[in-house]
């Protein structure tokens, strides 16, 4: 069903699910279900008929919206491509400001494993922003933030000029890079993709498109079977080791952090232990000073105490 093109691997299958689909003439809800090459196959009542799989890359310009129809667009990307291309599917998506490399399939499998996020497949894009961009905006978008409950963040930045930057994502959430920025201060002026995994926008102009070759297919598919490197681990922060003595009895308070800490070492006379992260309150040798004096008794004034004496 991907490769007649009716939809993504998981469009298909919702069709599937809800018996929209029959074999023979009998519904099949079973996603499992092997089809023979006489076997019939409908969807909502029509055949099906297998197509050659074809793949096109599209230098998209702005201002065109990324869908097969929209009542409120003016122009979507199928007006730049050909009549015959109404069978093809976009992998991912471009926002109608943002430009540059959009691919369209019939292959549902190969649709399915670009946009899966276990591939991570990098996309690269080039950036113009409205200021001066720094090294501290590159190491907040490497920290990452929240969108929509997730976590976002970006593999790369390098910054080309003052106000350009090359982005690298794996990620692929709506509006991901524009909606980063805007939480640093930035606004996009300009957005464009250049590559997508191993194919870039070499020798295709803006609103031009031309047909993967087999060769490019090939390499494409090679870089997806390619396991992915394992993100390194962080090294562990080394420990604060503060040598501290505590002489006599502990207050509450000292027991119950140094407790959580070090609880054999507590003793009700010398004890002696090697704490970490407390060098504030105990970066220094304790002793019965630490402890506040009693308060001074309070004075009365003579009239007070006359008054008083009257009444006894």
């Amino acid at each position: 069903m991907a490769a007649a093109g009716l939809g993504s691997r998981r469009s298909c299958e919702e069709h599937i699910l809800k018996g929209r689909v029959s074999i023979n003439g009998s519904f099949v809800r079973n996603l499992s279900t092997r089809i023979g090459e006489e076997d019939e196959v409908r969807v909502n009542g029509r055949i099906v008929h297998t197509i050659a799989p074809r793949t096109i890359l599209l230098n998209k310009p702005a201002g065109y919206v990324t869908t097969r129809s929209d009542r409120h667009a003016e122009r979507t990307i199928f007006d730049l491509l050909p009549s015959d291309a109404g069978s093809l599917f976009h992998v991912g998506r471009l926002d109608k400001d943002s430009e540059g490399l959009l691919l369209l399939t019939n292959d549902g499998n190969l649709a399915q494993e670009l946009m899966h996020p276990s591939k991570g497949v990098e996309k690269e894009y080039e950036v113009i922003l409205d200021k001066t961009f720094h090294d501290r905006d590159a190491a907040a978008l490497k920290k990452g933030t929240w969108i929509e409950g997730s976590v976002a963040r970006v593999e790369s930045v390098r910054q080309l000029a003052p106000n350009k930057i090359q982005v690298i994502l794996h990620q692929g959430l709506k509006r991901q890079i524009r909606i980063m920025l805007g939480q640093i201060g930035f606004k996009v002026q300009r957005l464009k993709r250049t590559r997508l995994g191993p194919i870039t926008l070499r020798g295709v102009k803006p609103g031009s498109y031309r047909d993967l070759r087999t060769e490019d297919l090939e390499i494409l598919r090679k870089a997806l079977a390619t396991p992915r490197p394992p993100k390194p681990k962080r090294a562990a922060k080394p420990r604060m080791r503060l040598p501290l003595t505590l002489v006599g009895d502990l207050e509450s308070r000292d027991r119950k952090i140094i407790g959580r800490k070090k609880p054999a070492l507590i003793e009700a006379a010398k004890v002696s232990v090697t704490a970490s992260k407390f060098s504030k309150p105990y970066g220094r040798v304790l002793d019965d000073s630490h402890k506040k004096s009693p308060r001074p008794a309070r004075k009365v004034s003579p009239t007070r105490e006359r008054i008083g004496k009257e009444r006894i």
